[in-house]
């Protein structure tokens, strides 16, 4: 499978989800079951990750971003602590092009992808 392969060659994965319902949307949780089976052939198995949620409400996609960390535990892919990535309000954050325009959003995603970088390197070297 594609998503398969895809996985055991990338250095380190980074999801970026919205929040439905309080979770997850159905298409990546399915995405994550398929390529942790068949059993013991888990193509996530050990690939550091980290996890952006976004809602257009204030909570921030808290709810998407914690239920992703404990699929994520279950088949061992070791998920970045801090920082953490919780971006709320998004409809305001973008331009009618889904350009970002807000300033201290991109230097908080900047810093983010710095940490993700070391995160990558840090499992890499175990």
């Amino acid at each position: 499978m594609a998503l398969s392969k895809e996985t055991q060659n990338a250095d380190g994965l980074l999801f970026l989800t919205p929040e439905y319902n309080r979770s997850v949307p159905g298409a990546l949780k399915n995405a994550i079951d398929v390529g942790s089976r068949p059993y013991g052939e888990n193509s996530w198995d050990g690939k550091p990750a980290a996890i952006v949620s976004v809602s257009i409400g204030a909570i921030s996609g808290f709810g998407a971003n914690h239920h992703l960390r404990l699929s994520l535990t279950f088949i061992n892919v070791p998920t970045m602590a801090q920082p953490e990535a919780y971006i709320g309000g998004g409809a305001d954050l973008f331009d009618e092009n889904g350009k970002l325009i807000n300033d201290s959003t991109k230097d908080f995603l900047k810093s983010f992808m710095e940490s993700f970088e070391k995160w990558v390197h840090t499992i890499a070297s175990e």
